[in-house]
């Protein structure tokens, strides 16, 4: 074991994982990053779906495989095989935690529902993620992203006013899934130190976009009102959102009157201070149209450039609206290191978004091959055309 490895929080830690594309991958792929030994369990024939989902990147697998399952190890079983299911329950036997985003009814098919394994082995965190919750009539439904978004209400809080329901460019409810188990592990980790008793835990896609919508959902829940629709605006605070500038789009934060005073002296119009349609925030809410008519033309004369050095100067919280190209490339992201190289490959991928000690972890090693790490836990070899199992940076077991 390497010293970085050696030095990670959840160094030691042994994952299991039966995942299927983000989010369980994506849950692993965390777990990886931390420390832990992450073993990805496989079909045989073709492996997780991910390594097809778009066109082949590196050894035939899609760039989305690579991302969301690197640091890990592959082993290919047949679980629909005596052999197959004798090999996995050999590697939950010596397991911390296992995880998974199988359909629902699968799990307890095969004998590896949570209630099954945990009684079988006390000390074993038992996480999984479905599409629509462990409870209620769509329990055993599976679902994708943008179905979840659409279902969950959303996509209907997404764009603006005149925009039909949009989904959000991000897999919110995937990725959001996938952080909340780790979560969910992390909390049984600790438990266990304690207690020495494992337990199973459940998320789902839907439950995530519940949460990610809370606000909105608390505010017709509480209020009986639903938000209007703000493209990139708030519906707290004004003026809170894009505006065009000479030469591209400039979001501007007044997130109080105070700031919102910095932003009229700058502009020279210290009238707006005294006016009582736009003296305190509620105030602009309620005239938010007649304020943006009047700061819209100021904003639209000057280039964007200029704009952002007069604003940060005056300390009015600012930001360009960048495409993905100029994020990458401006000086803040780029100290922050968070595209890391892909041990053994020629590519960087985006790194964990944590450091420990000032310190991010790195990407330990590149997505397995399908099957490539049978040999090293001992189960027979599933899948000939596998590369031969290279070193790795973690201790073998």
């Amino acid at each position: 074991m390497n010293a970085t490895a050696a030095a990670a929080p959840l160094a030691g830690v042994r994952v299991v994982e039966l995942g299927q594309v983000l989010a369980g991958p994506f849950a692993g792929a965390i777990l990886a990053d931390l420390g832990a030994e992450v073993i990805k369990v496989e079909r045989v024939e073709g492996g997780d779906d991910a390594r097809r989902m778009g066109v082949a990147f590196r050894h035939d697998d899609a760039l989305a495989f690579h991302i969301f399952n690197r640091g890990k190890r592959s082993v290919a079983l047949d679980l629909h095989t005596e052999a197959g299911r004798d090999g996995l329950a050999q590697l939950l036997a010596q397991a911390d935690v296992c995880i998974h985003n199988l359909r629902p009814d699968v799990p307890r098919a095969l004998g590896i529902d949570g209630a099954t394994l945990c009684a079988r082995h006390p000390r074993l965190i038992y996480g999984e993620i479905s599409a629509f919750g462990h409870l209620g009539p769509m329990a055993l439904r599976p679902g994708y992203e943008p179905l979840v978004q659409a279902f969950s209400g959303l996509s209907s809080t997404n764009g603006g006013p005149d925009d039909p329901p949009l989904r959000a460019g991000a897999s919110l409810c995937d990725q959001g899934s996938g952080m909340w188990l780790v979560i969910g592990v992390l909390a049984l980790l600790h438990r266990r130190a304690q207690s020495g008793r494992g337990g199973v835990l459940q998320t789902s896609l839907l439950e995530a976009a519940l949460v990610w919508n809370g606000q909105t959902s608390d505010a017709y829940l509480n209020e009986g009102r639903l938000p209007e629709r703000h493209r990139s605006g708030h519906p707290g605070f004004v003026p809170y959102e894009a505006f065009d500038t000479a030469d591209g789009p400039l979001l501007i934060c007044c997130g109080n009157d105070r700031l919102f005073a910095k932003l009229a002296e700058l502009l020279d119009r210290r009238q707006w201070l005294a006016d009582e349609r736009y003296a305190t925030n509620r105030a602009r809410l309620a005239h938010k149209a007649l304020l943006l008519a009047e700061l819209a033309p100021l904003l639209a004369a000057r280039p964007r450039a200029e704009w952002v050095a007069r604003l940060q100067a005056a300390g009015v919280p600012c930001a360009p609206v960048n495409s993905v190209p100029q994020a990458l490339a401006d000086p803040q992201v780029q100290a922050l290191a968070m595209l890391a190289p892909v041990p053994g490959e020629d590519f960087r991928l985006t790194a964990s978004p944590l450091s420990f000690d000032g310190r991010r972890p790195g990407i330990a090693a590149p997505a397995p091959r399908l099957g490539q790490h049978n040999a090293l836990y001992g189960m027979p070899t599933a899948n000939p055309a596998a590369a031969p199992t290279p070193s790795h940076p973690k201790e073998s077991p």
